[in-house]
């Protein structure tokens, strides 16, 4: 499980990132505006506690200059032809996809994934900005002729305003690529609060919409904690919130914003289930099913943190250990790791509590990923793969999201059984059963209480053309992440009736007269 790497490759990325990023200013106007405040959070590289640098908690004022940008460039940028936001749009895809590497490296940097995961990251968020490229479409009204005599009626999408997104620290591009290349594109202006832990991202794609010559004041970035925060919350002049992160957070925003009248999406926290059932194709989904909760050191919405083993398919569960226990942890940079370390101290040790409450809860630590070493690295935040079994419910490694590669193993007699346990866990991101049987899968796809749902597909994150969703206490709004819902999301509906002509003595014509 070990994973040396040269100190050179360390030495590159991190540097390379702290050269870049030692002083991460406020995004105004299409430039790099230096904060004056005096409250900084240090940016920290996982695998060495080295300081790369420091976001600034923006002062009131610098966050009042971003959202005054952003509603003076609305004026203009909301009549922009709707082609060429399209084309603005086109050209970012290109600079983005011309520097997913750059992007990846700093990624993997402040965050600490793997090289390989950062360039997923990236990816994944480019695809959301392609769909963006066709909102000439996809913002198309709808329209019906004649609807009463010489009477017509149609409909139009218009952009709301001010728009704000909030993003977590485990997807430092994916997660704003979510929100503000479908905002821009609808017409509205977009100010941006990275993760205060992961900013490098957002400021290079800062960088490269200017390039692209964007207009001043479409898109901005302020930065800071829960000030920040709720400095979104209460500003009058931004009118919707899109956020990913925890559910504390998640309610906090939700319950402030909301009744102000605010347009609010926030996907929050996750406790996913794969049910695996004893006619699947076992060394696929074995696989498939350690990837899932390992991948990404569990930091990761849709990672798969429970299954639920039906009858025999309980036989796999020391497979899936020793498979687990070849995958390589280190340095995110390193080629040879396949996992790199957690993104805090804080991650770290909170993880490692929740897997030893499980010991002292009558569980059993099949495969316990605590006190790996990584030669060269000694400070950094590892934790191998991990595997429970014997959880139940009430456990507290099952109640909580971990957020870490730890794997929760369940058991029941039935898929009925199964679906029911899944159930009435109170998150809904997402789920997925391995099976090769067709009526295991209609009705578990039928049944079960979440809105990402894959069948023998671990982690069922939609493709843009649909929308990311999620129910329960994994999502508060009412239209989700990207797709068509997205697109409404961003912009409000606009129905007009119009006569030209007619007959006044019609039913119409005497009812609209009184």
């Amino acid at each position: 499980m070990l994973s040396p790497v040269s100190r050179s490759v360390q030495r590159f990325a991190c540097v390379s990132a702290l050269a870049r990023f030692s002083t991460c200013a406020n995004w105004i106007d299409n430039k790099a505006v230096p904060s004056r405040g005096s409250v900084k959070f240090p940016i920290i590289c996982p695998a060495t506690q080295n300081v790369l640098g420091e976001a600034p908690q923006s002062t009131n004022e610098e966050m009042k200059q971003a959202v005054k940008s952003a509603k003076e460039a609305f004026q203009t940028w909301k009549n922009v032809p709707i082609q060429r936001r399209s084309r603005y749009i086109m050209r970012f895809v290109e600079k983005l996809r011309e520097n997913t590497d750059r992007i990846a490296k700093v990624i993997s940097a402040e965050h600490g994934k793997t090289f390989p995961d950062a360039q997923g990251d990236v990816g994944r968020g480019l695809e959301v900005a392609e769909l963006a490229c066709g909102i000439p479409t996809l913002q198309m009204g709808e329209s019906v002729e004649q609807v009463a005599d010489c009477l017509d009626m149609y409909s139009y999408r218009q952009p709301l305003g001010v728009c704000a997104g909030i993003a977590p620290f485990n997807f430092p591009a994916m997660i704003p690529l979510w929100m503000f290349p479908l905002a821009i594109a609808t017409g509205n202006t977009f100010v941006l609060k990275p993760s205060e832990r992961v900013p490098g991202a957002s400021m290079i794609m800062a960088e490269l919409l200017k390039e692209c010559d964007l207009p001043n004041g479409v898109f901005n970035i302020i930065h800071g904690g829960r000030e920040a925060v709720d400095f979104i919350i209460h500003d009058p002049d931004i009118k919707a919130i899109s956020f990913v992160g925890s559910t504390t957070v998640g309610d906090h925003i939700y319950d402030n914003a909301a009744p102000t009248g605010k347009r609010v999406q926030c996907n929050m926290a996750a406790k996913n289930h794969a049910i695996m059932m004893p006619d699947a194709e076992k060394d696929k989904s074995i696989t498939q099913l350690v990837g899932a909760f390992a991948g990404a050191a569990g930091q990761r919405c849709m990672a798969l943190s429970a299954a639920v083993f039906v009858g025999e398919s309980r036989e796999w569960i020391p497979e899936i250990a020793k498979q687990a226990k070849n995958f390589r942890v280190g340095f995110g940079m390193d080629p040879k790791s396949d996992l790199g370390p957690l993104v805090s101290v804080a991650a770290k040790q909170r993880a490692e509590r929740i897997i030893e409450s499980a010991s002292k809860e009558g569980a059993r630590i099949l495969l316990d990923g605590r006190g790996v070493k990584v030669e060269g690295y000694p400070n950094g935040n590892f934790l191998g793969p991990t595997v429970i079994t014997g959880v139940n419910p009430s456990m507290t490694c099952y109640k909580e999201e971990i957020f870490a590669p730890v794997l929760v193993c369940l058991e029941a007699p039935t898929l009925s059984d199964a679906i029911k346990l899944c159930n009435e866990n109170p998150y809904g991101n997402g789920s997925c059963i391995f099976t090769t049987n067709g009526n295991a899968a209609r009705k578990f796809q039928h049944e079960i209480d979440s809105c990402n749902v894959g069948i023998n597909v671990p982690i069922p994150v939609p493709m843009p053309a649909f929308s990311f969703t999620g129910s329960k206490r994994s999502f508060k709004g009412d239209l989700n992440f990207y797709g068509k819902r997205g697109v409404e999301f961003y912009t409000q509906c606009k129905t007009i009736s119009a006569s030209w002509g007619g007959n006044p003595d019609s039913a119409f014509f005497k009812a609209i007269k009184g």
